[in-house]
């Protein structure tokens, strides 16, 4: 018997109304964007259209950083400096987000942030399921008006629905920030996972899947150790070791977020902290023009095509999505110096920025796509959005 799909989004926790009506809005019952968007932009993404079937409808999209990076930034603190600019403007009177635990730096705490203090103890993100709307019973307890949320897509389909939905979150103006999110962690399997990935788990503060093919742990002392993904153990590709919710997920953009801020189609550059942003609303661009004179901005680049690239692995990948009984090894199977090689050669030869984003996105749906039917059939028409049709079809995959 399949697990029941939860992400954790928190909202069913809140004891401010009853957790049936939370779980009314709850995406694995609403199904990922399609009417969504509709009640969001008055339309759903075009299937047609191979950006915005990619990537969400949107307003304005463009590479960016901040010209003065924030100290302890994970990048160079773009979604920080927005919610810090919202709160000391008034544009909104909280700050909906996560900290981090005092003594376990991957343990999420939901809080709803009122200071600049708050505020910058929100830098980076956090790889594990979190219950960011948790937070939502305090803003509703203490009667704002107007409230900012951060969150992953998960986060922000439940928030939309329920804001539309039920009355006690209506009275509020509601600004979102999205976070690009694909196969998070349960926080139970965090370490197993990082002490897998990491020579020194202990002292990963930041955890990446980065374009040039490697995985990026930056450290306590601010080294980034680099781990080729080809040469990570095989128990690592397990499906099983993910959240069931984030193998069912099909908004990898966070497409109803007001602004989406990730680093997907960003140049990579070494030291350029480059991030890509998305704006999608009037509400999106609101928040970016609180920030717009201190960044740097450049257009996307890089190539479109990358037909190849997801092609020579989707059968490979569709399969890998049975949830089996087998014994995956807890070894590498390419060296790290040969893994080194490969990823070099991807790097050179594969899809860059907009290409990339491309790539990523066409890879993950695909995946997600044959998990669900492979494992949640009963779930498939609900879940996949039709966009996700076309994309298939393009490879000659059958639905």
């Amino acid at each position: 018997m399949p697990k029941p799909l939860c992400s954790s989004c928190g909202l069913c926790s809140i004891k401010k109304w009853p957790s049936s009506e939370s779980l009314q809005s709850c995406v694995f019952i609403t199904g990922w964007l399609g009417g969504h968007e509709t009640a969001l932009f008055g339309r759903e993404r075009d299937p047609l259209d191979p950006e915005e079937s990619r990537f969400g409808i949107t307003s304005s999209r463009f590479v960016a950083r901040l010209r003065a990076a924030l100290p302890g930034a994970q990048w160079s603190g773009i979604i920080t400096r927005l919610a810090e600019k919202a709160l000391n403007s008034k544009l909104v009177e909280g700050v909906v987000t996560l900290h981090r635990h005092e003594e376990d730096f991957f343990h999420p705490i939901p809080v709803l942030a009122g200071s600049e203090k708050d505020i910058l103890k929100t830098k980076g993100s956090i790889p594990v399921l979190s219950p960011v709307l948790r937070s939502l019973e305090e803003a509703h307890t203490k009667g704002l008006k107007r409230l900012l949320v951060i969150g992953a897509a998960c986060h922000i389909h439940a928030l939309r629905d329920f804001h539309r939905r039920f009355d006690y979150l209506r009275n509020m103006e509601i600004y979102t920030i999205g976070i690009p999110c694909v196969d998070n962690a349960n926080e139970k399997k965090w370490p197993w996972i990082l002490e897998r990935i990491s020579k020194s788990p202990a002292t990963a503060r930041h955890i990446e899947f980065m374009p040039d093919y490697r995985v990026h742990v930056k450290h306590l002392d601010g080294h980034v150790e680099k781990i080729p993904f080809f040469s990570l153990p095989e128990e690592l590709t397990n499906p099983e070791i993910f959240p069931h919710s984030c193998l069912s997920c099909f908004d990898y953009l966070n497409g109803l977020a007001d602004i989406t801020v990730g680093y997907l189609a960003a140049p990579f550059k070494k030291r350029d902290k480059l991030q890509w942003v998305l704006v999608r609303t009037e509400k999106g661009a609101v928040l970016n023009n609180l920030i717009a004179d201190e960044l740097e901005t450049f257009p996307e680049s890089g190539a479109w095509e990358c037909f190849k690239f997801v092609a020579a692995s989707a059968k490979s990948s569709a399969e890998s999505m049975k949830c089996q009984k087998k014994k995956f090894s807890s070894t590498r199977k390419i060296p790290v110096a040969a893994g080194h090689l490969i990823s070099e050669i991807l790097f050179r030869t594969g899809p860059r920025g907009i290409g990339f984003a491309h790539f990523s996105v066409d890879h993950h749906l695909i995946k997600h796509y044959y998990f669900v039917k492979f494992n949640y059939p009963q779930h498939l028409e609900r879940l996949v959005p039709r966009h996700v049709y076309s994309i298939l079809e393009e490879y000659g995959l059958e639905a």
